[in-house]
């Protein structure tokens, strides 16, 4: 069953709450919650008050992708403030495994992320502790950047990998999604679609929500 995760990044911050609302409304699975420190990434979005507000006002999963260098100073703080699914990315810390320790210990389940540059092999090691692996399907740290099409031989070997191992992890895409392009994932084995810029252009957010999962 494919879920969608709608970017809180794109929503307006003026009707916080309003926006939950409307996207409770449409049936949406997750609330992707979007974590830049202007350090592993070029950009600066949002942290933790915000998170605690958030959680307050929705009982919706909230997915937290935590595009920060050593998050391990972070996940317990993250975790803490109302996060189901924190998402760490490989390239940010040298002790992945520990990290992804650290999450479960907390009782949430573990994301890994792999940038489009790194090759999608590395995360074998960890494979079999985590609830979801997050292919970014553009360079993280700002939105409306177009789909990298390369990467969908990433969500393949991933799917194949599963498959093999009995292995029941998520398969997340994030970057540069609409209707054609997470039909190319779906075909692959995609689980999960975070859309921004896409899903908040519409009005109605029954819209979106219905053409990714390619209803």
């Amino acid at each position: 069953m494919v879920k969608i995760a709608p970017s809180l990044l794109s929503c307006d911050f003026t009707k916080l709450q309003e926006e939950v609302k409307k996207l409770e409304a449409s049936g949406v699975d997750y609330l992707h919650y979007d974590v830049m420190d202007g350090q592993f990434v070029p950009n600066i979005s949002f942290g933790l008050p915000i998170l605690a507000q958030l959680r307050q006002i929705t009982s919706l999963p909230i997915d937290s992708h935590l595009m920060i260098a050593d998050p391990e100073v972070f996940v317990s703080q993250f975790a803490d403030a109302g996060s189901d699914i924190i998402t760490v990315h490989l390239e940010a810390t040298p002790h992945i495994h520990r990290v992804l320790q650290m999450i479960r210990q907390k009782g949430k389940k573990a994301g890994v992320a792999v940038n489009p540059g790194t090759n999608v092999t590395l995360l074998e090691p960890v494979l079999s502790d985590v609830d979801l692996v997050l292919v970014m399907t553009v360079n993280p740290g700002f939105g409306g950047q177009s789909f990298i099409e390369g990467m969908v031989d990433k969500i393949s070997y991933l799917d194949d990998y599963r498959r093999a191992h009995g292995l029941t992890y998520e398969i997340e895409v994030d970057g540069g999604i609409n209707e054609e392009t997470a039909a190319l994932c779906r075909a692959r084995g995609a689980d999960v679609f975070v859309a921004g810029s896409y899903f908040f252009k519409h009005d109605d957010y029954n819209v979106p929500a219905q053409k990714l999962r390619g209803e």
